[in-house]
């Protein structure tokens, strides 16, 4: 017998092929990784080898982009959990005026073109006469990674349902040991898929670190100067392999997670 729900075979090539365009360009990368040759791409590959490996683990500038990647990330994911919890618990827990333009005025970051951000806070930066450090990048992504965090926050709170926080005001719980044991909980797979999502944009972000490094280097503003210089280009494809694999994670778990959570959310809310 056959099943109502099986998908017909039109549907299932034309989902064959939209996975095909996107993770074919993925693929090369990953095969040019381990190409003998070192200025060009040519097709196919003249040999494959896993020298480059060794010799990207030895560059310096590729640890020096890594680490200040990986510290901008971190900071800027601790911003956007901190301020986005906030943002979505004000915005989802009281009623005020002017609430729905501020829940707009959050997400309009991560709407915008990066370009604008980009511009916009140079600008301000200049007009303030803050020097361009680890700190401006920091600011610069957390403008975005809040929103991520926020919009995570926001549906778990409206899924929150209020009746759990007067139960447990009225058997003589404070604001703290409310949050600790009844909020916090209900939040918790939200807040970690939000600080993942948010961790893995921060990581891979260009167009705004471009505005905002000075002289640092991140690893995407690494990778895209390096692409210009004609040597060693499958150490590029190599740190390539790094990012997709260090983005990839925690967007897959912060699925699952958001997955779970809900799941669990309106169980508890039964």
């Amino acid at each position: 017998m056959r099943s109502e729900n099986r998908a017909p075979l039109g549907l299932k090539v034309a989902a064959a092929a939209g996975l095909l365009f996107m993770l074919a360009p993925l693929a090369l990368i990953f095969l040019y990784a381990f190409s003998t040759e070192d200025r060009t791409y040519a097709w196919p590959p003249p040999g494959l080898t896993l020298d480059w490996f060794a010799v990207t683990w030895n560059r310096r500038d590729v640890w020096e982009a890594l680490t200040l990647s990986v510290q901008v990330a971190a900071v800027s994911t601790v911003i956007a959990l901190i301020f986005g919890t906030l943002i979505a618990a004000a915005v989802s827990g009281t009623k005020f005026f002017g609430r729905e333009t501020i829940s707009l005025l959050v997400i309009l970051p991560i709407a915008l073109p990066g370009i604008i951000t980009g511009i916009s806070l140079r600008s301000a930066f200049n007009l303030m006469d803050i020097p361009f450090s680890f700190w401006t990048i920091v600011l610069g992504h957390a403008t975005f990674c809040i929103v991520v965090v926020y919009n995570n926050a926001v549906a778990r709170f409206r899924r929150l349902h209020g009746s759990l926080v007067e139960a447990a005001m009225d058997l003589g719980a404070d604001g703290f040991q409310t949050f600790r044991y009844v909020i916090l909980p209900n939040l918790g797979t939200a807040l970690l898929a939000g600080g993942m999502l948010a961790f893995a944009l921060s990581f891979d972000e260009v167009i705004v670190t471009t505005f905002t490094a000075g002289q640092q280097q991140t690893l995407p503003i690494w990778m895209l100067e390096e692409l210009i210089r004609p040597r060693q280009r499958p150490v590029t494809n190599v740190v390539a392999m790094v990012v997709v694999l260090v983005t990839f994670l925690p967007i897959l778990a912060a699925f699952y997670l958001t997955r779970g959570g809900e799941q669990s959310t309106a169980g508890m809310g039964k």
